[in-house]
């Protein structure tokens, strides 16, 4: 099993920039895929970024490309999301996943490990 926590969240003002946390333990995340989602109030969970076992390919939902980044350090075990440029759309509760599968996936259903979430919070 792999026990995920999120840290880094908080309030900043549209414009600026968060990067979160995801720090594992119980097992290595070398071989795991990690996601990051997001859910708004009211919202289902989306998917923001992905990033496969060796860090060489990532993904990003459409609405994130270009101004957030995912990355990895196995030798931390810990999986970030550095993210730029926040709007108001992108507050929301930030959950880190993980998913034994060797391919990048954007369902929820695909990650079998989650965390407990971090609070993003983006004045305008």
């Amino acid at each position: 099993q792999v026990q995920l926590v999120e840290s880094g969240g908080g309030l900043v003002q549209a414009g600026g920039s968060l990067r979160l946390s995801c720090a594992a333990s119980g097992r290595t995340i070398s071989s795991i895929l990690m996601g990051w989602f997001r859910q708004a109030p009211g919202k289902e969970r989306e998917f923001v970024a992905a990033i496969a076992w060796s860090g060489g390919n990532t993904y990003y939902a459409d609405s994130v490309k270009g101004r957030f980044t995912i990355s990895r350090d196995n030798a931390k075990n810990t999986v970030y999301l550095q993210m730029n440029s926040l709007k108001p759309e992108d507050a929301a509760v930030y959950y880190c996943a993980g998913s034994p599968q060797r391919w990048i996936a954007t369902l929820s259903t695909n990650y079998n490990y989650w965390g407990q979430g971090t609070q993003v919070t983006v004045s305008s």
